[in-house]
């Protein structure tokens, strides 16, 4: 029995609230209002004004960046009602899935599953990856935007459930500018961290501006990694007699407190020439470093914030992108080119002695090849993801004060993942079970993944009469997915023949142990053989259809009928086909309203969506990752955005998102099973709620600022609200993972003093030190293990901040 969805409750957050209700005083209401200033966006791929654009939107301009202290992915997501996350295997926020609008089933973010279901952009270009998000250091940045939503007119593939636009300030001819900031706080007061972050605009003539931006970064560590032993001991070893001991193991040399800290180093370099008066050119570089130690899940039967590891573990994801931008003019129209090449290299190493523990040595020890000794079977896995994509889009669009608008053009990208994951087990050597020329391997994964897709786009909108307008797009594209390599255990172990040796040889002939004919293959070392090379490949188009209706300059309703997508994919499992595109289609009605001389601004939007042919990942024989077109489920909801400066010197802000999302038929996962023959573990039933997205998640912020003395001052409050989630689509599944994440609530309060050119402020984040359960995920087996690991937020955090403009 699932536990009641808690109500969201103010009770429980009394400082907040008392600063809230400070802050909307009579005395306070009493004073006259000041209007909101005008957001530009480029949703549309064309400057517009936030209020102009029938599509639900959040952005986040940098003032509002600023004043939040948002500086990652982890930041914003918070304040974004319809955009969730989930991070991958207790990893950092660089390695999580992003979902919006509740378009998840979990399973998602590994390197051979489905791509993305929400597309990420940095400018104008795509940095969507399957392992994970980029987790951009945001400094100097000018919004986020969230476009919630099928985008699949516009951006294409991976913009399924919507889009989130990092827009970085560009270089500026006009004048020198420069600014610094500097951070220093304590991570559940105990572990210091640190943020020094500078930018400087140079002018190079009239026509040419360079603009350079730096940053260094540690955030402090919150897991305690404590001793712990276990003994690995079967029944079949006893009853063997062969007079060996159980093998006993114990993590003393990897005790530590706050031992996932992280630090991060980036620069971003951007060149602006105007060639003429119509035509500029932008070429950027931006890279970063992040090296974390550790993990970022906890085990709750042994404490608060406390997991037992038996392997050191660490990761580096290092990441540069060189991107072009021309933008120009033939005759009337705009034409612009964009163009990038990203290179990601991520290197992991985590503990797997669980997967050992539990599920590996069930029923046998791993022996010498004398017979006579034992060796310590623990598991540990060394990864290498080599990530390669280029991208290039043109398109032309008319003027957009013309009755009859359009925009359209051509998109091509290509992505390369090769992929390296060896399984290691010490001294493996000295036994007959490592993989064939890689030393103590009992596993490898040595692929390479290719996905292409073209496309060609349009919108075109026409004004009917002065309040009403028809838009109407549609995306041709045409997508190939190719996985090519090996995976599995060697010939000695894997005598099953659906992975490893015993597969190339299979397919050599069927010949056992005969490696004559074996293929090897090379991703970033070399495997044994291929026993893997197959190739999916799919035409279709996504439609759009939007029409608004606009009362006057301040006030505007839209309806949409939208589809977005994903590209199907390979199943490295011969034994099951590759999995088909699935296609989200959208029904919505929306508002964009302003009020009281545009001192309130509320938006928001009323969704239905069908979910047809969902991709869902789960865990099929010896751990193997399968996809599989699942089948049906409906979500519907509401999101709203408010702003209002009820005052002068007072803000307030907020967001709601309210979801419910279901399956719409019965669902088993294994798809060889007979109609009607489904394992209770395997199913689940008609109106099962989707996983991962909370059904509701609400944002709230309270700023007011003061004179004191010659300074400006202020103080500020934000609180956000989300519901319990489940943690697995799979009631069985569920269960072993220890039940749903909970609900929580976060409260962050600053206050400072500042001028035109400097400010100061103290901060304490997530006040009530609250876990916010992120991710639950196991090492094993879902029928052979019940140890829960939760991947949690980062607890309560004080510290001061300086910042100095130039």
């Amino acid at each position: 029995v699932l536990p009641k969805r808690p109500r969201i409750s103010i009770a429980r957050t009394p400082i907040a609230s008392a600063v809230l209700l400070a802050l909307a005083s009579p005395s306070l209401l009493a004073q006259e209002a000041t209007s909101l200033g005008e957001v530009i966006v480029t949703a549309q791929k064309r400057e517009q004004s936030l209020q102009d654009v029938p599509i639900s939107i959040k952005a986040l301009d940098e003032k509002s960046l600023d004043e939040l202290n948002i500086q990652g992915f982890k930041d914003y997501v918070q304040f974004l009602p319809s955009v969730t996350m989930q991070a991958s295997d207790g990893a950092g926020s660089g390695y999580s899935a992003v979902y919006m609008r509740g378009v998840a089933t979990g399973g998602d973010g590994q390197a051979t599953t489905s791509q993305p279901s929400v597309g990420m952009y940095l400018d104008e270009q795509p940095i969507t990856t399957i392992q994970g998000n980029l987790d951009v250091h945001l400094y100097d940045v000018a919004r986020v935007e969230a476009l919630a939503g099928p985008q699949g007119t516009l951006y294409g593939a991976s913009s399924q459930a919507g889009t989130i636009r990092i827009i970085t300030n560009k270089p500026d001819p006009s004048g020198f500018d420069a600014s610094v900031s500097l951070e220093g706080n304590y991570v559940d007061m105990k572990e210091p961290g640190y943020v020094l972050e500078g930018m400087v605009n140079l002018p190079l003539g009239e026509r040419a501006a360079i603009r350079l931006v730096g940053w260094s970064k540690r955030d402090g560590g919150y897991i305690d990694n404590v001793f712990g032993s276990r003994t690995y001991q079967t029944a079949t070893t006893v009853a063997a007699g062969l007079g060996q001991g159980p093998v006993s193991q114990e993590n003393s040399a990897f005790v530590e407190e706050d031992y996932n800290d992280v630090d991060t180093y980036g620069a971003r370099a951007a060149l602006r020439i105007d060639l003429t008066e119509s035509w500029t050119v932008t070429p950027t570089v931006m890279g970063q470093l992040q090296k974390a130690d550790g993990g970022f899940n906890y085990d709750p039967s042994i404490g608060k914030r406390d997991t037992t590891r038996f392997q050191a573990e660490r990761s580096r994801d290092g990441w540069v992108q060189a991107a072009l931008t021309v933008e120009g003019k033939i005759a009337n129209l705009d034409l612009t080119y964009a163009g990038s090449f990203l290179k990601r290299d991520d290197d992991v190493r985590s503990d797997y002695s669980d997967y050992s523990y539990f599920y590996d040595l069930a029923g046998t020890y791993l022996y010498d090849s004398t017979g006579t000794s034992i060796i310590d079977p623990t598991q540990y896995i060394k990864g290498k993801d080599r990530y390669r994509r280029n991208a290039h889009e043109i398109r032309i669009a008319t003027p957009q004060d013309a009755r009859f608008r359009f925009i359209g053009g051509f998109f091509f990208q290509e992505q390369q993942h090769r992929i390296e994951q060896r399984y290691v087990i010490d001294d493996l050597s000295l036994t007959d079970y490592e993989v064939t020329g890689w030393s103590d391997t009992i596993w490898l994964t040595e692929q390479k993944r290719v996905d292409k897709d073209y496309a060609l786009f349009g919108e075109a909108s026409v004004d009917i009469f002065e309040p009403l307008t028809f838009t109407g797009g549609i995306r041709l594209f045409r997508s190939r997915n190719s996985l090519k390599g090996y995976f599995g255990l060697n010939d000695d172990w894997s005598g099953s023949g659906n992975s490893g040796e015993t597969l190339c040889s299979q397919q050599a002939g069927d010949l056992r142990f005969d490696t004559s004919s074996w293929v090897p293959f090379h991703s970033i070392g070399t495997a044994p053989c291929t026993n893997l090379d197959t190739v999916v490949k799919q035409d279709d188009y996504t439609p759009k259809v939007n029409l608004t209706y606009r009362f006057d300059d301040e006030r505007m309703i839209y309806a949409t009928w939208s589809k977005g997508f994903r590209p199907g994919g390979v199943n490295r499992n011969s034994q099951f086909p590759p999995y088909k595109a699935d296609f989200l289609t959208n029904y919505e009605l929306g508002f964009k309203t302003s009020w009281f001389d545009n001192s309130v601004r509320l938006n928001g939007a009323f969704f239905w969506e069908k979910w047809d042919d969902f991709q869902f990942s789960y865990l099929g024989v010896n751990g193997l990752t399968i996809v599989t077109n699942a089948g049906k489920s409906r979500i519907w909801g509401f999101e709203t955005a408010l702003d209002w400066v009820p005052v002068d010197g007072l803000s307030l802000s907020g967001g709601l998102s309210i979801l419910d999302g279901e399956l719409d038929e019965d669902f088993c996962k294994d798809i060889l099973a007979t109609p009607g023959t489904c394992a209770t573990t395997d199913f689940a039933a008609k109106g099962t709620t989707l996983p991962i997205v909370p059904d509701y998640k609400v944002n709230l912020t309270g700023r007011y600022t003061f004179d004191l003395g010659e300074y400006g001052a202020f103080v500020q409050t934000s609180l956000v609200f989300q519901g319990a989630t489940r943690s697995a689509l799979l009631p069985a599944e569920q269960s072993v993972l220890g039940g749903r994440n909970r609900a929580y609530q976060l409260v962050d309060l600053s206050a400072g003093i500042e001028n035109e050119l400097f400010h100061v402020e103290l901060f304490a984040d997530n006040v009530g030190d609250e876990r916010v359960d992120v991710a639950r995920n196991t090492q094993c087996d879902f029928n052979f293990c019940t140890r829960t690991a939760i991947t949690t937020g980062t607890p309560r955090t004080v510290g001061i901040r300086f910042g100095q403009k130039f």
